[in-house]
């Protein structure tokens, strides 16, 4: 039993680890207790009675079966273990059926064990029979389930409908068992195909069992669990294979537990009513081309349509082999004749976390870049390209000869702007190329292999896609199923998905591959048989068989030189690939050598690693190109090679023994640091990925650190995350010395780092990521990264509501450095102390110790901080004086910080810093209730446009906890614009989002804000609930800033509700609470409130005498809603 997945069907993988290190296996699981899973680190209360109720149902499958059992076992075990493919493990479409008995624990109840063991052993053999009789193969028996595989270990051309049949028979003939007590059994059925790893041998003894790896069985196990007694439940993945074999009800998407999205499912009812199988399957038009005739024809129509300025995308998805590059192929044959702009980019899979690598391999090819070429040759042949596309202003040849790496300083000035502006501009000047070009001619984009593709990239194809609709432009994407576009709501954006051949294409493939000869029948069965109808396999394993030698060509047709031997067709297309590659004995090598520098590869890096001299590779690279194999663009040494397809690739790659990879590795990373010494360029990370591969560690420790040093100085967080996340995999297999734990310090704080930025500051990878830091910092000296350490613990503790440990943690922190006299390390944890104490409600200690730390940063020493502190000092302080000041009764003060703070935003190159400094601006305006009496200029812009800008810039680098910030924020907005509904379903799913990030701080503020909408919406009875949630969640966590709001809202929805005694005591409680704070503007909202309501008890003078002093203390803020409102009201009451 795999523990690990068990605990990922009950949504709790979280504790894989602690199972796995406390050597929790499937024999001590059954007798696990709640005080084990206490030992073993499970804290929640709910967690451990889910893992217990579990163990408990896995305890009665196991004892259900007991030693009366084995004669059936034995009956079925040659069917559970029969041999394997030769090829062991594979990878291959599976039809799962899994099936259970109904009811099983009641009926154990009623009856005795030995009867059960009976009924069970009945069922079982009566599966057996049933799955046998349809040549399926019985995997596993689990007590009262049955799991089944069609098409493994032998495929047949119709295993979803054997499936299906056998399922059929199973309901049937279980219904006829009978109970000892005479009540009939019933069995249920749940089917599903899908893609699968199947045939590993795993476990020892009697528990040897061939492991199957995929979705697919799990969901089969799903659908089981909704099917009726006595019935059978096929997915939407089955249902495509039968055709009208069948009749099925369609139940509808259905939500499973384990999968995100809800998926179809069907009911099986009987058989179908067509009158043959090719009816069944052919209930449509047949198509005239070889297999893909109505794609391509659905290409060719959106091409038309783009062609007359109605701008079309195609989504052209397929699992490897399936024909996307061909079809692309013939696309553009199709339009040899027709004028248009082809663009081609290519993504790889070593560079996807390069930043916008397929655009820069397209700017290159089109501008015609040679290598040995100056950096002012380069820049006249970059403006060159751009004035082609309508683009004459310098700027943009400036950011795009950043781009690609190109030195300016001789023409150019340097580029005066942020990092992430940089960004967005040069993702702005590629869409206008494309969009210039589009005006001379209609432009065909495509995008191969977009599941390899970067985060920038991805930005960039989003822009793409909205612009495209406008212009006279297709955009062809390719990508493999595992990537999910997120594009498909758009109108102009047509999905493509591309299926198997039948047998009848396969041929007709093949045909094609032979030049119209003919192949002998049973070459050409065993040719259908292996491929499956996947085109590359049908194409590939042809071309083997016409090297192989085992033909020979008679004219019109080809004949068999002899017996065709049974493995003479390999199993597998990597078999059929080496086959070949092994006939071709010297392009075998350097295919193999290319395959490891990548899909593409340069004749200059290959001659410089291959031992092979020029004349040699030559001829074996232009076999490779007879052969296709690969294709070549360009004439050596300046031709490049790219493999036909990635599966091409992969193949010839996996053949290399594991000392021989390494070895080529070693010499290409080698080649490529003498280009970097040289003066030429290369990514650090893809020097760090050869030395990987070549287990070089360190030096691959080395490039790994600089490619992410380089990310976080683009603001290109997320490639900087999975560099760090390369390096620090490979740091912990050093030997461990004071130099590796220091650079593993460096490393994970930097990592900490990011993952706040990306993923919150409580986030269990931010935690354990810090954790791992403090416990490094216990055998390194470094007080910088030791507060840096100790600042995401405290993060951690204050995201989570743990106000007294992160203040005590904060505290702690501000001693050592005062200690240790470390002026940067006083200043930040000044910072975290009084951002701790405005939380906490203690608003005149936070602005002290704010103000400290504002008056310790020097711009030219601290701005450099952000990078290690996820946030700018100065930012972060601007934002927690501003509100400090503002609840302290000194709204000028406060409003003049607010306006530091926009401009600091403006002009801050760190993209965190300017999405924290932008939610504590939209954030503050929620505070300060109007802020036009302070519009006085620009600086200013409205709340809606703040809210916008932060989700924008929150989505656009992966800050997921301040998109989620915004998506609240935006909901009040939308709230306050009069559009109640969408606004108040985008406040609650925030607030649901927000506590999913482990998130506690801010939740009152969140609570009392919805309290508020709903409010306004007439529904008071719920506001007073999320009133009392957020007062309840203050008491739990000591978050206090906002306790007096919370008692006011409290007491206005009580005087709505006519409750006048209770109301006054809840703006008591906020009176007491905001002069025990001296929240001086707190209170004179306190002071109006109750003076408003004592007025209308006729209490006038005592209504005076609160609010008369109150607001006499106000010295500034009088254009205020606040204060004037007060004024006016005091005004009223002395009259």
């Amino acid at each position: 039993m795999d523990i690990e997945e068990w605990l990922r069907s009950l949504g709790l993988q979280q504790y894989g680890t602690a199972f796995r290190e406390n050597n929790v296996e499937a024999e001590v699981l059954l007798r696990l207790t709640a005080e084990d899973l206490k030992d073993i680190g499970v804290s929640s209360v709910g967690h451990r009675r889910k893992l217990l109720e579990a163990i408990a149902e896995l305890r009665e499958s196991s004892s259900a079966i007991s030693a009366e059992g084995v004669e059936a076992l034995t009956q079925v075990a040659e069917l559970a273990s029969a041999p394997a493919s030769p090829t062991g493990a594979e990878r291959r479409q599976l039809t799962v059926m899994f099936a259970d008995l109904v009811g099983s624990t009641a009926i154990s109840a009623r009856v005795d064990p030995e009867e059960m063991s009976e009924i069970i052993r009945g069922y079982q053999n009566c599966c057996a029979g049933e799955i046998t009789r349809f040549e399926g193969h019985i995997a596993k028996f689990m007590g009262d389930g049955v799991l089944a595989y069609f098409g493994w270990p032998r495929a047949h051309e119709d295993d979803a409908e054997r499936a299906v049949r056998a399922g059929l028979a199973v309901a049937s003939s279980v219904a006829q068992l009978r109970a000892p007590d005479g009540k009939p059994l019933a069995g249920r059925v749940g089917i599903a195909t899908g893609l699968v790893v199947v045939g590993e041998l795993v476990g020892d003894k009697e528990a040897r069992e061939r492991a199957v790896v995929g979705e697919t069985p799990t969901l089969a196990s799903r659908l089981q669990d909704l099917a009726r007694p006595s019935s059978v439940i096929v997915a939407e993945s089955t249902r495509h294979l039968l055709g009208d074999l069948f009749e099925l009800e369609d139940l509808g998407p259905q939500v499973l537990k384990g999968f995100e999205t809800a998926l179809k499912a069907y009911s099986v009812r009987g058989e179908g009513r067509a009158e043959s199988r090719f009816e069944a399957f052919h209930t449509g038009a047949l198509t005239k081309l070889v297999g893909r005739e109505q794609e391509l024809a659905l290409l060719l129509e959106r091409w038309s349509r783009a062609e007359e300025g109605e701008g079309q995308v195609i989504l052209l998805s397929g699992e490897p082999g399936i024909g996307k590059s061909r079809i692309v192929r013939a696309l553009r044959e199709h339009l040899a004749n027709e004028s248009y702009i082809p663009l081609s980019n290519y993504c790889s899979p070593y560079h996807t976390n390069s930043a916008l690598y397929p655009v820069v391999g397209l700017l290159e090819r089109a501008a015609h870049f040679d290598r040995d070429d100056t950096a002012e040759m380069k820049l006249d042949k970059l403006e060159t390209l751009l004035a082609r596309g309508g683009e004459q202003d310098r700027e943009a040849a400036q950011v795009l000869a950043a781009l690609l790496a190109i030195p300016t300083e001789t023409r150019y000035p340097p580029i005066d702007l942020p990092p992430q502006r940089i960004k967005q501009r040069t993702l702005e000047i590629l869409v206008e190329q494309l969009a210039g070009l589009a005006k001379q001619k209609p432009v065909l984009a495509v995008y191969e292999d977009v599941h390899w593709i970067d985060p920038s990239t991805l930005e960039l194809l989003g822009l793409v896609i909205e612009r495209v609709q406008r212009l006279p432009a297709l955009v062809l994407i390719t990508f493999r199923p595992e990537f999910s576009p997120p594009w498909t709501s758009h109108a102009h954006v047509t999905q493509l998905s591309l299926s198997r051949l039948t047998r009848r294409h396969g041929a007709a493939v093949a045909l094609r591959v032979t030049g119209g000869k003919a192949l002998p029948r049973e070459v050409l069965d065993q040719i259908m048989a292996r491929t499956d109808g996947v085109p590359l396999f049908v194409e590939e394993l042809t071309k083997t068989v016409l090297e192989s030698g085992l033909l020979r060509d008679v004219g019109n047709h080809f004949e068999l030189t002899g017996t065709l031997p049974p493995l003479a067709i390999p199993a597998t297309l990597h078999d059929s690939l080496m086959a070949r590659l092994d006939h071709l004995a010297p392009v075998k090598e350097v295919a193999q050598i290319g395959a490891v520098i990548g899909r593409e590869f340069s004749h200059d890096l290959l001659a410089a690693v291959a031992p092979h001299d020029e004349g040699k590779l030559q001829d074996a690279l232009a076999q490779l190109c007879r052969s296709e194999l690969i294709y070549c663009r360009g004439a050596p040494p300046e031709a490049t090679y790219s493999f036909k397809h990635a599966l091409v690739q992969d193949a010839a790659y996996s053949s290399l023994l594991k000392t021989r990879r390494q070895q080529m590795h070693a010499r290409i990373a080698a080649a490529l640091e003498e280009r970097v010494a040289a003066g030429s360029e290369a990514l650090p990370e893809i020097i760090a990925h050869h030395c990987t591969e070549a287990g070089l560690i360190e030096r691959a420790v080395s490039y790994w650190w600089q490619a992410a040093q380089s990310a976080i100085q683009r603001s290109a967080i997320l490639e900087s995350i999975a560099h760090l996340e390369n390096g620090l995999r490979l740091v912990r297999t050093l030997p461990d010395t004071q130099e590796r734990v220091r650079l593993e310090l460096d490393m994970q704080v930097a990592l900490g780092t990011a993952f706040m930025a990306a993923k919150g500051w409580s986030s269990p990878a931010t935690a354990a990521a810090f954790a791992r830091a403090e416990e490094l910092c216990e055998r390194v000296d470094d007080i910088t990264l030791r507060s840096v350490a100790d600042y995401g613990r405290y993060l951690v503790y204050l995201l989570r509501g743990q106000l007294d440990a992160a203040l005590a943690t904060t505290t702690s922190m501000l001693r050592r450095a005062e200690c240790d006299c470390d002026r940067a390390t006083i200043m930040i944890a000044h910072r975290c102390v009084g951002i701790t104490s405005v939380h906490r409600g203690d608003f005149d200690a936070g602005r002290k110790h704010m103000e400290a730390s504002l008056a310790l940063y020097d711009p030219n020493e601290h701005a450099a901080l952000a990078y290690r502190f996820a946030y700018d000092p100065r930012i972060a302080n601007l934002c927690y004086i501003a509100h400090a000041l503002l609840h302290l009764g000194y709204p000028d003060q406060a409003f003049e910080k607010y306006t530091d703070l926009l401009q600091a935003i403006r002009h801050h190159r760190h993209s965190p810093s300017a999405a924290f400094g932008l939610f504590q601006s939209a954030l503050f305006c929620t505070y300060s209730r109007d802020l036009g009496a302070y519009k006085r200029d620009s600086n200013f812009g409205a709340d809606e446009a703040i809210v916008d800008e932060l989700i924008s810039i929150s989505t656009e680098h992966g800050f997921s906890l301040w998109r989620t910030a915004g998506v609240i924020l935006k909901g009040w907005v939308l709230i306050q614009a009069g559009e109640s509904d969408s606004g108040l379903a985008q406040m609650r799913d925030g607030i649901v989002e927000w506590r999913g990030h482990d998130a506690k701080l801010f939740v009152p503020r969140w609570l009392l804000m919805l309290a508020s909408a709903l409010s306004r919406l007439g529904n008071p009875r719920a506001a007073l609930d999320r009133i009392e949630e957020g007062l309840a969640l203050i008491t739990e966590t000591n978050e206090r800033w906002n306790e007096t709001e919370l008692h006011l809202r409290k007491g206005e929805l009580l005087l709505d509700l006519k409750a006048d005694e209770k109301a006054e005591a809840s703006f008591l409680h906020a009176l007491t609470v905001a002069q025990h704070q001296r929240a001086k503007l707190w209170e004179l909202r306190a002071a109006t409130s109750l003076a408003r309501l004592w007025v209308q008890g006729n209490e006038r003078q005592r209504a005076h005498d609160l609010l008369a002093p109150v607001c006499g203390w106000f010295t500034e803020g009088f254009a205020t809603p606040d204060i004037k409102e007060a004024r006016t009201f005091l005004d009223l009451v002395e009259s």
